[in-house]
C-alpha cells in the first residue's frame, strides 16, 4: 500500500516511514526537502498519485499567533483538496492532547483549527493527539530558562518518546478510519518542573529548576489536566530512563 507521509523528513516523519517501510508498505516522505510544499501545493499532486493513505506529522515552521494559524489552515486546505484528488481514503493527522484546553495558546488555537477542518473534510480520518515529547525536554527547559534557573509549572504531565509516537501512527495508517480521535501518552506522569530538573540532572546540566505554579507553558498557565490525557488513551512502552539510555 502506498502511503504519504507529510512531513516526512523530520522528527515523527523519518521514524514513520521506517516503521511503513519495514511492515511492507511503500511509504513515501513529503516535505519541502523532497519538493513537496503543502502551503504552495507545489509537488503535492504527484506525491499523492496511487497513495490509498496519507499521513500528517507536519509542523509550523514558525510559532508566531498568525504564522502558525496560516500554516495550518492553508496547508490543511491544500492537502484535503489534493487527497479528493487523489482518491485518498485514509487522512491521519498528528494533534496534541489538550489543545482544546490551551486555547490561550496561538499555536493550540491553530491546532484546533486544524482538526476542525480535517472534521469537516470529505476524506475519512483518524486524529491523534499525542502528548508532549520527551524528546523536546531540553527545548522546554531553554524556553523557560533565566541565568542559571528554570522556572516550570509543577503540573502534572505524561510525556511520549517519538518512536512511540511513530509506531502509533503507523498503527492508526494501516487501520480504519475513526472519523474520530485517539489519545496517545507516555507511561508515566509526572510534574512538568520535576521532570525537566531530572533530564538536567541526568545529563549533568547545572542548572536548577524551580517549581512555580503561575509560571507559563509556551504563554499559558498549566493545571495537572492541561496537558494529561483521558484515562483510556494507549500507552508506549518508552519511559524516561529508557529513552535516555538509548540517546
Amino acid at each position: 500500500m502506498k502511503i504519504v507521509v507529510i512531513g516526512g523528513t523530520g522528527l515523527i516523519g523519518t521514524r514513520l516511514v521506517r516503521q511503513l517501510v519495514a511492515r511492507g508498505h511503500q511509504a513515501v516522505a513529503a516535505s519541502p526537502n523532497t519538493g513537496v510544499n503543502t502551503l504552495t501545493g507545489e509537488g503535492l499532486a504527484d506525491a499523492l498519485a496511487g497513495a490509498q493513505v496519507v499521513v500528517d506529522v507536519a509542523n509550523s515552521p514558525s510559532f508566531e499567533d498568525r504564522a502558525v494559524l496560516d500554516f495550518f489552515e492553508t496547508s490543511g486546505r491544500n492537502l484535503l483538496a489534493a487527497e479528493a484528488a487523489a482518491g485518498v481514503k485514509h487522512l491521519v493527522a498528528l494533534s496534541v492532547v489538550g489543545t482544546e484546553r490551551l486555547q490561550g495558546s496561538g499555536y493550540f488555537r491553530a491546532k484546533l483549527a486544524q482538526e476542525k477542518l480535517i472534521q469537516a473534510g470529505a476524506i475519512p480520518y483518524t486524529i491523534v493527539r499525542a502528548t508532549q515529547f520527551i524528546d523536546f525536554l531540553g527545548g522546554i527547559a531553554q524556553s523557560a530558562t533565566e541565568g542559571q534557573t528554570v522556572r516550570l509549572s509543577p503540573a502534572l504531565v505524561q510525556p511520549i518518546a517519538s518512536d512511540d509516537v511513530a509506531s502509533a501512527m503507523a498503527d492508526a495508517a494501516l487501520g480504519a478510519p475513526l472519523q474520530g480521535m485517539r489519545e496517545i501518552a507516555g507511561p508515566e506522569r509526572i510534574g512538568l518542573a520535576a521532570l525537566v530538573q531530572r533530564y538536567l540532572s541526568a545529563i549533568g546540566d547545572p542548572r536548577t529548576v524551580v517549581a512555580d505554579a503561575k509560571a507559563l507553558y509556551f504563554g499559558v498557565p498549566l493545571d495537572d489536566r492541561s496537558l494529561t490525557p483521558d484515562d483510556d488513551a494507549q500507552l508506549g512502552t518508552i519511559g524516561f530512563e529508557a529513552w535516555l539510555a538509548a540517546r
